[in-house]
């Protein structure tokens, strides 16, 4: 899926919301232990539910990676599922790789080749030569962290050199060397909101891939004031606050009206963003 494409569904379903697919087996509905693939009917559930009101969906590779080969088996069906019966959504693969190029050479092979997915989180930590191989792959993504919405991002990404550069502020520039708005995107925690109005000096055509609205207590409003540009620009996930919202038979319900929640919570924050100015013919 390229640029435009995806502009052109966020457009057409008046949202930027992805739905992160975290699925853990303590918390799914009870019921659905007793199903051969539980993980599997999880996702089905609410990927039927949640489809009209998002444009994206995020597997996280940990929570299928932690069940071993079947785990795997139920990240490939919901894939195949994705694909065959939902094309026009954005595919992400959670899985936050990044390696000597060799190794990264094969995470790109099995991500963008073995499961066919548009999108890769990647850790820059190991530099241009880690990141390169995934963005050798014409129409597929780099999803490249940059300043994330955990405590230990304090540690590293908000550290200043001598002449008062932050290190995510670097990564930002010397990434853009390497790839494009075309192939690049940066994940950029939501509870980190008002730095994306610093963000946006450095990349201000690139998407954001924006975690932690919902149950980590970021503002969408916030991330929308200072992170939209005139494309929208914006990937916002939420998982928690949507997946499992309701443990009971009505699980996939309430999922759907949550994310509806989202979707016309966006819609009022393009219409308050276009007012200001911001924002040019979204929604046309």
């Amino acid at each position: 899926m390229n640029r435009q494409q995806l502009i052109e569904q966020i457009r057409t379903k008046k949202s930027f919301l992805c739905v992160g697919l975290d699925t853990d087996l303590k918390k799914i509905p009870q019921h659905l232990l007793e199903d051969e693939d539980p993980i599997f009917a999880f996702n089905k559930a609410i990927i039927d539910a949640t489809a009209p009101y998002c444009v994206s969906y995020k597997p996280n590779l940990a929570f299928y990676e932690a069940f071993g080969i079947k785990g795997m088996i139920s990240f490939e069906k919901t894939i195949k599922y994705l694909q065959e019966n939902y094309p026009n959504h954005f595919i992400i693969a959670d899985a936050k790789r990044g390696d000597i190029g060799n190794t990264s050479s094969m995470y790109a092979r099995t991500f963008f080749e073995e499961y066919g997915i548009h999108s890769i989180t990647v850790a820059p930590y190991m530099g241009e030569d880690s990141v390169s191989p995934f963005l050798a792959y014409e129409g597929k993504w780099v999803i490249l962290l940059a300043l994330t919405s955990n405590k230990g991002s304090h540690d590293f990404q908000l550290t200043e050199d001598p002449q008062g550069e932050r290190l995510f502020e670097k990564v930002l520039r010397k990434s853009q060397e390497w790839g494009n708005d075309e192939n690049m995107m940066y994940v950029v925690g939501a509870t980190q909101g008002r730095m994306c109005e610093d963000i946006r000096k450095i990349v201000p055509n690139h998407f954001l891939l924006v975690p932690g609205v919902g149950a980590q207590g970021g503002s969408l409003q916030e991330v929308c004031k200072y992170g939209m540009n005139k494309d929208c620009g914006l990937l916002v996930n939420s998982s928690r606050g949507i997946i499992y919202a309701s443990n009971g038979t009505d699980f996939a319900e309430v999922a759907a009206q949550k994310a509806k929640e989202l979707q016309e919570e966006m819609g009022d924050s393009v219409i308050v963003e276009f007012l200001h100015g911001k924002i040019l013919l979204m929604y046309a």
